[in-house]
C-alpha cells in the first residue's frame, strides 16, 4: 500500500473511531435519561442493572478516546515520516 493510501486509510479509521465515540456518548445520554426517569418510576430491576451498564459505556467511551489519540500520534508519526513521498507532484 502507497503512503499516502495508508494515510487516508488511517484518516478514516480516525473518523470512524469519532463516530463509533458519538454514538457510544449518544447511549450514555440515554442510559442517564432512563436513570433519571427511574427516580420517579423507582422500578427496582432499572435501580439495579442501569449503573452497571452505565459504567461500562462510559469505560468503553474512554477506551474509544485513548484508542483515537493513539492512533492519531501514529498517524502524525507516519505522516511526517513520510511527508516527501505524501506531496504531490505539481
Amino acid at each position: 500500500m502507497k503512503p499516502r493510501q495508508q494515510l487516508d486509510l488511517m484518516n478514516k479509521i480516525i473518523r470512524e473511531l469519532e463516530d463509533l465515540k458519538n454514538s457510544q456518548t449518544s447511549v450514555l445520554k440515554k442510559i442517564a435519561q432512563i436513570e433519571a426517569d427511574n427516580i420517579n418510576l423507582n422500578e427496582e430491576a432499572l435501580s439495579d442493572a442501569l449503573p452497571e451498564i452505565h459504567e461500562r459505556v462510559d469505560d468503553s467511551i474512554q477506551k474509544v478516546s485513548d484508542l483515537i489519540d493513539k492512533c492519531q500520534a501514529s498517524r502524525n508519526t507516519f505522516e511526517q515520516d513520510h511527508q516527501s513521498e505524501l506531496v504531490e507532484p505539481t
